[in-house]
């Protein structure tokens, strides 16, 4: 049995399709089909049932998938162990949320490069968290504190936000005619919509979306006024914020497993990550 199919058979049972599997894996759906047939032939046995609507685990599936959690676990637990060496080199993958990492974070990672120019950085923008026991990242970004306590996270400051819009549509719109732009509902608990539900005083908004690259887009087309965080607009000369609130404030932490910590490598990202984040404390 090639071992390495287990981890195949694990994230299927995990995302129950092909496809899926596939983009969590980052193969193609082929590939883990034939995985997946492999470990039925080395085991001799029908793991899965192959629906249209996905694979379904059989019942011998379903004893495998049971004792999959201490086995993933333990190789999990060796992998953290690994890098504890002192050459400053190889990969560190880096979650974040996808705005915040795309117009933030990549542009500040020069000068870490070029002081280690052995560091092979994979940014990981995603809006669900990475799960860092599973060493689907190394270290993550996050605007809230994890619960496991398994878990490092320490403060690297607050991303305040503020209500922007063009000088020419601030210009040329009346008060009272201002539109806004907002996260969709699933974002409705986030402390600056709900600030920006305070402002629009009840009014309609004009544009949803669910992700915050396009506010900052929409802002600075003129279709309205978004609330967006002061650090990632900061320099964009067409926009004006004519409002503020410290309720519409997120913090920032930086996560990472207790046990990787000693990797030299981690520690070189996670020094870069907390000197970088200075402006924001």
């Amino acid at each position: 049995m090639d071992w390495d199919d287990l981890r195949f058979f694990a994230e299927l049972v995990r995302q129950g399709n092909l496809s899926a599997t596939a983009r969590q894996l980052r193969a193609d759906h082929s590939t883990v089909a034939r995985r997946i047939d492999n470990l039925e032939r080395a085991l001799k046995l029908k793991l899965f049932d192959r629906l249209p609507r996905g694979y379904v685990l059989t019942a011998e599936g379903e004893r495998i998938a049971e004792r999959m959690g201490a086995l993933e676990e333990a190789v999990f637990a060796i992998q953290r162990l690994e890098g504890g060496e002192a050459a400053i080199e190889g990969r560190v993958r880096i979650s974040a949320p996808p705005a915040f990492a795309s117009l933030w974070l990549v542009p500040r990672l020069a000068e870490l490069r070029r002081r280690h120019p052995g560091l092979v950085l994979d940014i990981i923008g995603a809006t669900a968290a990475a799960s860092l026991v599973r060493r689907e990242a190394d270290i993550a970004l996050r605007l809230s504190r994890p619960e496991d306590s398994a878990l490092k996270a320490r403060s690297l400051g607050r991303l305040r936000y503020g209500l922007y819009g063009t000088r020419d549509y601030l210009d040329r719109t009346a008060e009272a005619d201002r539109v806004f732009l907002a996260y969709d509902e699933e974002l409705d608990a986030s402390p600056q919509q709900r600030w920006l539900r305070k402002v629009t005083g009840g009014r309609a908004l004009a544009l949803l979306a669910n992700d915050l690259v396009s506010l900052i887009s929409a802002a600075k087309a003129g279709i309205g006024l978004a609330a967006l965080p002061h650090a990632l607009v900061v320099e964009e000369k067409a926009l004006v914020c004519i409002t503020q609130s410290e309720e519409a404030t997120r913090e920032l932490w930086l996560v990472y497993h207790q046990d990787i910590g000693r990797s030299a490598r981690i520690r070189a990202v996670i020094d870069h990550l907390v000197a970088i984040t200075q402006p924001l404390r």
